[in-house]
C-alpha cells in the first residue's frame, strides 16, 4: 500500500444473477462488491474469521450511503478503492469508489463500521494491535485530499 494512494481491491466479475430487469447491476449488489472488497482491507487490520474464532469480536456496519454515478452492466469488472476517513476505537468512518476496470468512477460508498464484541453483542474497543494497524492506515491516507462527496446528505433541494 502507497502513504500517496488508497487500497485498491482486486478486480471484482459480475455476476449473472445480479443484474435487474432494467438489464443493469442492482442496487443491492453494489453494496455486495463494496463489502467485498472491504472484507480485504479488514483482513490487513487483522479482522476475518480468525478474529471471530480467536476474540468472539466482529465489525458490523451501522450506516452505509451509496451513490450510484453510472451503470455498471453484466461483463463489466470493478476494483473498489478504499479510503479511511476517520476512526477512533470503536468505530471507522470509510469511504470506497467504485471505478469500472476502464477507469471510470461508477459509484462511491460512505460507511460507518462498529467493533462489536459478539457475546453481548455490545460496541467495544478494538485491542491494541489492530488499532495500530488502523491508525498506520489512517496516518498514509491523511495525506490524501478528502474524496468528493464524503459527508453528502440525502435530501430534495428547493429553489428559493
Amino acid at each position: 500500500m502507497s502513504p500517496t494512494a488508497p487500497v485498491m481491491s482486486s478486480l471484482q466479475e459480475i455476476e449473472k444473477d445480479w443484474i435487474d430487469y432494467n438489464n443493469h447491476l442492482n442496487m443491492g449488489f453494489y453494496t455486495v462488491l463494496f463489502d467485498r472488497a472491504v472484507d480485504e482491507v479488514y483482513e490487513a487490520f487483522g479482522f476475518g474469521p480468525a478474529y471471530i474464532a480467536a476474540r468472539n469480536c466482529t465489525t458490523f456496519s451501522a450506516e452505509f450511503h451509496v451513490r450510484y454515478l453510472r451503470e455498471i452492466k453484466l461483463g463489466d469488472r470493478v476494483r473498489v478503492a478504499f479510503r479511511l476517513v476517520d476512526f477512533d476505537e470503536k468505530r471507522l468512518h470509510t469511504f470506497q469508489e467504485m471505478y469500472h476496470e476502464d477507469g471510470w468512477l461508477a459509484a462511491t460508498g460512505e460507511g460507518l463500521t462498529l467493533h462489536v464484541d459478539l457475546s453481548g453483542p455490545k460496541v467495544t474497543g478494538m485491542p491494541p494491535e489492530i488499532l495500530s494497524n488502523v491508525s498506520a492506515m489512517a496516518a498514509q491516507h491523511a495525506s490524501l485530499p478528502m474524496p468528493d462527496g464524503v459527508g453528502r446528505s440525502i435530501g430534495i433541494r428547493r429553489r428559493a
